[in-house]
């Protein structure tokens, strides 16, 4: 057995299971934050069960959020500035988006390996946007340290307006795919025993195949195919280059921007929203990493300061969210997206408008 086909073996074995080892990366998170991380002395059981109620806040932020593949932050953000203060007390700008890019990071991580599975992530495009994103999304996290409050709020009020924007204006239908030429039969791996691709060194169960001309031919685990091209990577660097600003310091916006730039370019619906999973959680890892320990890499910045991160939140916040992210693909297949991101669109709006009442004093 060589080692190619050895680590395919491992691949394919890793994204059968995928869901085993989703559900233990919260568990072992949740492990580690109880015996290691820096918390109160008199931390006891009510400490860690006081905020349970997030856990059914963030699973349904995040599976509407995934279903459209935007950042998970675009809703948890707001609803920890507008309501969590409500029943609990308010939280400083810094530590609002750690947790919402901390919880994203599970949950997209979580929702981009279901994309991955069901074949729907270009990795080739993927891997370009996350590596152009990269600087803009660091030194958008960087930015948050030292930027004033109203500030920040009203720079999340406009990210929030442009996502409804771009939210109402893109088609996000899931049109219907190619069901393969000449009606093969899907083959046991997930690819057809007729002529349509079935890459034997493909990362998950969907075949690929790229002709001279550029022409991409996808096979998705149910033996659809998509036909697209990778052109208009220009049009996309400047998109997910804005939005990983914002992504760095907000916590949301390469998501938003990205999908409308691969929707522009003509990738079919469901492999951009698969391959924009991708994106976003790869740079909510990074921004989640430059937020807890980069404080002290800008003047009148803070140091490391693992101990101001409310580690009875995330307990919860984190295990939900991974939850969404695997639901999130089976309820892109069963409901209207269309309705979804409307309603979406529409809440971006409101909270917007409160953002910006509060940035000039409103309330």
């Amino acid at each position: 057995m060589t080692a190619s086909s050895s680590a395919s073996r491992i691949q394919k074995a890793f994204l059968k299971y995928q869901h085993v080892f989703v559900f233990l990366a919260p568990l072992a998170f949740v492990v580690g934050v109880y015996f290691f991380a820096p918390t109160p002395a008199d931390a006891g059981t009510g400490y860690w069960l006081e905020y349970w109620w997030l856990f059914i806040a963030f699973a349904t932020g995040a599976t509407i959020v995934n279903t459209v593949g935007i950042s998970g932050s675009a809703l948890f953000v707001p609803f920890l500035i507008f309501i969590f203060p409500l029943v609990a007390y308010p939280l400083e700008p810094n530590t609002l988006v750690k947790i919402g890019l901390i919880s994203e990071s599970f949950g997209l991580s979580s929702s981009a390996l279901a994309f991955i599975q069901y074949g729907l992530v270009d990795r080739r495009l993927g891997t370009a946007l996350v590596l152009g994103g990269i600087p803009f999304v660091v030194g958008g996290a960087l930015l948050s340290f030292v930027i004033p409050e109203p500030l920040f709020h009203a720079l999340l009020g406009i990210a929030l307006l442009a996502a409804a924007f771009l939210l109402f204006k893109a088609d996000l239908g899931h049109e219907e795919p190619g069901g393969g030429s000449g009606g093969e039969t899907v083959a046991a791996d997930g690819g057809t025993t007729g002529d349509l691709p079935n890459d034997a060194s493909k990362l998950g169960p969907a075949g690929v195949e790229t002709d001279e001309g550029g022409t991409v031919t996808r096979v998705d685990r149910d033996g659809n195919d998509y036909r697209y091209s990778r052109s208009g990577y220009l049009e996309r660097f400047a998109n997910y280059s804005i939005g990983g600003v914002f992504q760095g310091l907000a916590g949301f916006g390469i998501g938003e921007l990205g999908i409308i730039s691969m929707l522009r370019t003509e990738v079919p619906v469901r492999v951009a929203i698969g391959t924009n999973h991708i994106v976003v959680a790869t740079t909510a890892v990074l921004a989640s990493v430059v937020h807890v320990f980069g404080g002290g890499l800008v003047p009148g910045g803070h140091t490391m300061d693992l101990a101001s991160t409310p580690w009875n939140m995330v307990v919860w916040t984190v295990p939900a969210t991974t939850l969404g992210g695997q639901i999130a693909p089976y309820v892109s297949t069963a409901l209207d997206t269309g309705t979804i991101k409307k309603g979406v669109g529409g809440l971006f709006a409101i909270i917007a408008v409160a953002l910006f009442l509060m940035a000039f004093g409103g309330f």
